[in-house]
């Protein structure tokens, strides 16, 4: 989860038009917790560790990919969904259609379901959500399976990794309100705000800015007819529930990552009855939405036992945490005359450690700085200069992380905690979730559903032991003791969501479908393996390299402009003179 999503967040909205099929309307009911706490299992197996466990996991893609993904423009918007004249509360339309992933093509049903905006409003109009459903290819389906994404501010309408799970379960994906669908909680106030802030990313001046702009936002969106308070987690999870009765399934499976793991939280202690088993990737307790940055530098210092342990790492650094720490306290505002945001780099920094492959090139951006050489800290702030203002629907990514873990209380500095002086990079992320907080017009959901729940549910939680995003301690010490059918495997040396499906996908395909099918926990296929700190080519180089380019290009434009001139000289002084 983040307030600063490095994806292009609408990549896949719905754009279809469906025929009808009926369906009942929903009522829902919110049931009773049970206070009686049974004794959380826990995984056993090679990768199950406690917390302070040492080791690695490599991956094989290049760690400038992320970097080039967050400068990259976004995509053509699609014709909006509209409700269908004559429309009604749990009306569900659908036709067939082919879904596509990047290795195969399913035959499915995409379509439209109509709920309220908000639920709490008798009055409320109207919205549409895509739906897609990939029915199982087997002649033996088990329950379905409902995909819930991370984010906030991503959309939920396609998953690309069906296989093996799609040959038993139908895949559902239901759109997110507020950012799939026919209401979209654009802000192009807030791109307007980063793209002309006053002072650095996480000055006063600049959250200010950014928090008026979310007021502007939210004044003008309600001017147009939304209803804000219709877009937290509680209606999305009611949205889940109400597509479940639609499409007539008994009891359903969830697998979820980050953001989508506290919707699936809130769904198991909200609708227990209707959840199977439910499976939780990168997991996001309550509270998590904002990074506590004394996690951050435990982190960090995690990652120094690492360098210690790769031998090409602590021939540059003693300490790498500490290393980091002395760059941050002496970051030049300069390399040659490219400016130097220390704000951008601290931000972008904490996003790079997500994953292991990014975080090795992060790693290696600081130790090059250490020794001098900051031209990468150029091109990484650069960098978020390009991306940030447009790398989430904000509006959406407001409204639910407002909804539930950034409640404000009067005469706290929420900017200061998040960047004690003694931390090495602060919290970055959370001083400008709390910059949103200040303007956006949150409705916080219930109490009960902003701090953890007893639950029976059979769930398995998913964590990487480097997971800087949502930190496996978390789970560990928040979660699994109240869940009294709970496991939780880290895989050690992994970092966030990307690292546990691209690392040793295999393994991880195993493992989710024997915890789908049987309620197995089956870790078996995962390897061990250290952590890599080698970088190919680098955030220097590459900074460099784009310098030398374009010396090189104006050097080529001046050769060629003295050349032509050269040749109009020459053929001036050649022409004959007529007496």
């Amino acid at each position: 989860m983040s307030f600063i999503a490095p994806v292009n967040p609408r990549a896949y909205r719905a754009d279809h038009s469906y025929g009808p099929m009926n369906a009942e309307r929903a009522t829902l009911h919110a049931p009773s917790f049970s206070s009686s706490l049974g004794n959380p299992k826990e995984a056993q197996g090679p990768m199950r560790e406690s917390l302070g466990s040492n080791g690695a996991a490599r991956v094989g893609w290049a760690s400038v990919s992320l970097l080039l993904a967050l400068m990259a423009c976004g995509e053509e918007e699609p014709p909006p969904i509209t409700v269908p004249d004559g429309a009604a509360w749990g009306d569900i339309f659908l036709e067939p259609c082919t879904y596509e992933v990047p290795a195969a093509s399913y035959e499915a049903e995409c379509g439209t379901f109509v709920v309220p905006e908000n639920r709490s409003d008798p009055d409320s109009r109207l919205i549409v959500l895509p739906v897609t459903r990939v029915p199982a290819t087997g002649s033996e389906p088990a329950e379905p399976l409902f995909y819930l994404e991370g984010g906030p501010g991503v959309s939920n309408t396609y998953f690309s990794r069906l296989e093996r799970l799609v040959e038993r379960h139908d895949i559902v994906l239901v759109g997110y309100r507020g950012i799939d669908g026919s209401v979209v909680l654009d802000c192009p106030e807030i791109t307007q705000a980063f793209e002309n802030m006053p002072d650095d990313l996480l000055s006063a001046a600049s959250l200010t800015t950014i928090a008026d702009a979310y007021a502007r936002c939210g004044e003008r969106l309600h001017d147009e007819g939304v209803d804000t308070d219709g877009y937290t987690m509680m209606e999305v999870v009611d949205d889940m529930e109400e597509a479940r009765i639609a499409l007539g399934y008994e009891r359903i499976h969830l697998l979820s990552e980050s953001y989508g793991t506290r919707l699936a939280l809130i769904y198991a202690w909200r609708y227990p009855q209707s959840i199977h088993r439910s499976v939780m990737i990168g997991v996001n307790p309550p509270g998590h939405f904002v990074w506590n940055p004394d996690v951050i530098d435990r982190q960090l210092e995690y990652y120094s036992e690492l360098c210690d342990r790769d031998l090409e790492c602590r021939s540059r650094t003693d300490d790498l945490a500490e290393t980091m720490r002395e760059v941050a306290r002496n970051m030049p505002a300069r390399w040659l005359v490219f400016p130097i945001k220390r704000d951008n780099v601290l931000a972008g920094t904490f996003m790079l450690l997500y994953h292991t492959a990014t975080a090795r090139a992060i790693f290696d951006t600081w130790l090059a700085a250490a020794d001098g050489d900051y031209s990468g800290f150029a091109l990484l702030s650069k960098t978020i200069d390009l991306m940030l203002p447009n790398a989430s629907v904000w509006g959406e990514s407001a409204a639910k992380a407002t909804s539930a873990d950034y409640a404000i209380e009067p005469g706290r500095d929420y900017v200061a905690e998040m960047s004690p002086p003694h931390s090495i990079i602060g919290s970055p992320a959370s001083a400008l979730g709390w910059g949103a907080a200040a303007g956006w017009p949150s409705k916080l959901i219930p109490g009960e559903y902003r701090q953890v729940q007893p639950s029976d549910v059979e769930t398995l939680l998913i964590s990487g032991s480097v997971d800087f995003s949502t930190p496996a301690e978390a789970a560990t010490e928040e979660l699994l003791p109240h869940l009294t059918n709970g496991h939780q495997v880290i895989l050690r040396e992994f970092g966030h969501t990307g690292d546990v499906w691209t690392l040793q996908p295999e393994a991880t395909k195993q493992l989710l479908v024997s915890y789908f099918d049987t309620g197995t926990v089956d870790e078996s296929l995962f390897a061990y393996q250290p952590m890599d700190f080698h970088v190919g080519l680098g955030l220097p180089d590459i900074a460099k390299l784009i310098v030398i380019g374009f010396v090189v290009s104006v050097l080529v434009v001046a050769v060629v402009m003295w050349l032509v001139y050269r040749l109009i000289r020459k053929r001036r002084k050649k022409k004959p003179v007529i007496l």
